[in-house]
């Protein structure tokens, strides 16, 4: 198996224990998009990813790395994710 194929499994592995977590625990996208919400609206888009982070393995069964060089490839596709949703909202009203 070449490096390449090794990460792709690796991604999907993290993104399949993820998603089976969203769906042990629905509340969590609900609380995740709640907390998004609030920091976006706070601005400095940088800072509140890391804040974002920090709620959501604050108050869900989900952790995210403090740190975000220490972030997985799952961990960004969920923040960018919220983002992108939260943004989307906004972007209706």
């Amino acid at each position: 198996m070449s490096s390449s194929e090794i990460q792709k499994t690796r991604i999907i592995n993290e993104l399949r224990e993820f998603i089976k977590k969203l769906l042990q625990d629905p509340h969590i996208l609900g609380q995740s998009l709640e907390v998004a919400r609030q920091e976006l609206s706070r601005g400095d888009s940088n800072d509140a990813m890391v804040r974002i982070a920090n709620q959501i393995s604050d108050t869900t069964s989900v952790h995210i790395p403090e740190d975000p060089e220490e972030h997985s490839e799952a961990d960004k596709l969920f923040l960018e994710l919220l983002k992108e949703v939260v943004n989307e909202d906004q972007a209706m009203y």
